[in-house]
């Protein structure tokens, strides 16, 4: 069985930085690019960013949305089957839940919610 699980939310203040994790079983991160996307209180779900498979030189390559650019950064390890979302700076308007999901594909965690306050 698949299953993606987010970790690491939580409350923080405004200029604060958190990293969520994406834990992975049942398949092996390094066969998939994988990407977050988050989901504010109200709002349709929204793409944060991407990160490819590693080619046999072991790069990566990484996208990342234009409104977190700068502030946030994709990482994998995939001898952990581990994804990562290093976020610092964070600003009241990065408040969401934040998913996970095996790109292409039906694998989505169910979530982690940051909220950033004062």
């Amino acid at each position: 069985q698949v299953q993606l699980v987010e970790s690491g939310g939580g409350l923080v203040q405004p200029g604060g930085s958190l990293r969520l994790s994406c834990a992975g079983s049942g398949l092996s991160f390094s066969n998939f690019a994988l990407t977050w996307y988050r989901q504010a209180p109200g709002k349709e779900r929204e793409w944060v960013g991407s990160i490819t498979r590693r080619t046999g030189g072991g790069t990566t390559d990484r996208n990342i949305a234009e409104t977190v650019k700068g502030r946030f950064t994709i990482s994998r390890d995939d001898a952990k089957n581990t994804l990562y979302l290093q976020m610092r700076d964070l600003q009241l308007e990065d408040t969401a839940v934040y998913y996970c999901r095996a790109t292409g594909t039906n694998y989505w965690g169910k979530g982690t919610l940051v909220t950033v306050s004062a």
